[in-house]
């Protein structure tokens, strides 16, 4: 007979807390190729992608208004170079869901992508205030508990994006700041899992106070072998989409025939 255990389901998910950090670090490894270093003595972990091009860096502050999570991608071609940062309360799936994209075989759309499309099909709105610092351009969640404002500098011009999950009068919960040279199709799936209402799954003792209060909370019992392997099945299927997309070896070439 297979054992279960409870699982909790939270809504909406950006209210979730952390999460596990393998669920990112892991299939980047085992998945994607993305390198490890640094000094076991210090409490960080670096990863580097195999063209060196793009560097993902948890380093755990013990300040929880500074950033766990930093992502950065150099200069490349006409890319300039960028970076995204997620303070440590960011969910695990949000954070995955920006780097399952620039990890993605797929080259990258030629086109700019409207990155607020899933935020307007999710039904978020314009925010009714601002300040000086942001755009009215940016969008708030249909319960008022997360946001997306542009930032602008001086002359009107965007310099990035700062997400937000918040409850009335409190301190935010959570902060990602997203360099204004993000390619459009990363921050699109950043919002897109901002947005998405799927709930996330947590274990009943690691669900936040505010999780409870300000979402929507149900339990279900699920196989132990569900929650054990759900790390290796995502690793795997992110191995068989990058290698569906390697390019075939060439067939080796004809010996040749040898003449009397």
């Amino acid at each position: 007979m297979t054992e279960s255990i409870e699982q909790t389901l939270i809504s909406p998910g950006y209210l979730a807390g952390s999460g596990d950090p393998a669920w990112v670090t892991v299939p980047l490894r085992r998945a994607c190729g993305w390198s490890t270093a640094g000094d076991p003595l210090v409490p960080r972990v670096i990863l580097t992608s195999p063209d060196q091009l793009a560097q993902l860096r948890i380093a755990p502050d013990p300040n929880p208004a500074e950033p766990w999570w930093t992502l950065r991608h150099a200069h490349h071609g006409d890319q300039r170079a960028w970076e995204i940062t997620f303070d440590a309360q960011t969910p695990v799936e949000i954070i995955a869901a920006v780097t399952d994209t620039l990890t993605a075989p797929a080259p990258p759309p030629t086109a700019s992508v409207d990155p607020y499309r899933p935020l307007h099909a999710a039904g978020w709105h314009a925010p009714r205030h601002h300040d000086g610092l942001t755009s009215p351009k940016g969008m708030s969640s249909p319960n008022g508990l997360a946001r997306v404002d542009r930032i602008v500098d001086e002359s009107g011009r965007s310099a990035g994006w700062v997400v937000e999950t918040s409850v009335h009068h409190r301190h935010a919960i959570w902060r990602a700041h997203v360099d204004g040279n993000t390619p459009s199709h990363v921050v699109s799936a950043l919002f897109g899992a901002l947005a998405d209402t799927t709930p996330l799954v947590r274990h009943p003792h690691h669900v936040p106070p505010l999780a409870v209060t300000h979402g929507t909370t149900s339990t279900r019992q699920v196989s132990t072998d569900s929650v054990a392997f759900a790390l290796r099945n995502r690793t795997t299927a992110l191995a068989q989409r990058n290698s569906a997309s390697a390019p075939s070896a060439p067939p080796p070439a004809p010996t040749p025939r040898r003449t009397r």
